[in-house]
């Protein structure tokens, strides 16, 4: 497998950027679903629906930034997942916290092998290997969703938990690429 390292300068300062808002947004986020996460109301689904529609955003932005090279497929791929991931959200709302989680399960599965396929497509540039672990945790964090889905008591604070660790994965991703390119964190 060769990785196309020619963009990889004009690459890792867009990337790093979008890195430190992930990161921010995903311990907002968490806090807030954490908040909420007793019960499936308003603000939680809502909260629920945003996740994957952030991480749709975050995707186009990350894809128009690399312009070129073999991650752009797999993270259109990531588009079309979370935006299903979003619409299954808002109709698993309606039947329980354990449907939220075998919604939520099956796409951090998903998107985790995505985040390992573009995480190692990206190696190259540095600052990944952060990503692709991220994303083989992600597979096995959403194993555990759907088997917390099968169990009495299923509760939403365990996605808060995902997405914190989520986001001190892109925080030291953005870091690892500020130190490789020679930025330093502002």
């Amino acid at each position: 497998m060769t990785t196309n390292t020619a963009p990889a300068a004009g690459l890792a300062e867009p990337l790093r950027r979008l890195y430190f808002v992930r990161f921010a947004f995903a311990l907002v986020w968490a806090g807030l679903l954490f908040a909420t996460a007793s019960s499936l109301g308003p603000v939680s689904i809502a909260l629920l629906v945003l996740y994957p529609l952030f991480d749709v955003l975050a995707a186009v932005l990350d894809a128009r930034s690399a312009k070129t090279g073999r991650p752009i497929a797999a993270l259109y791929a990531n588009v079309a997942i979370s935006l299903l991931a979003a619409g299954g959200l808002a109709v698993a709302a309606s039947s329980g916290i354990p449907g939220v989680l075998r919604v939520w399960g099956t796409w951090a599965i998903v998107a985790g092998v995505v985040q390992l396929v573009v995480g190692v497509a990206r190696r190259g540039l540095g600052g990944q290997w952060p990503m692709i672990l991220s994303g083989a945790i992600s597979v096995v964090a959403g194993t555990s969703f759907l088997l917390q889905a099968t169990k009495d008591g299923a509760s939403l604070t365990a996605l808060a938990g995902y997405a914190t660790l989520g986001g001190v994965f892109f925080l030291v991703s953005a870091l690892r690429l500020g130190r490789q390119r020679g930025v330093q964190p502002q």
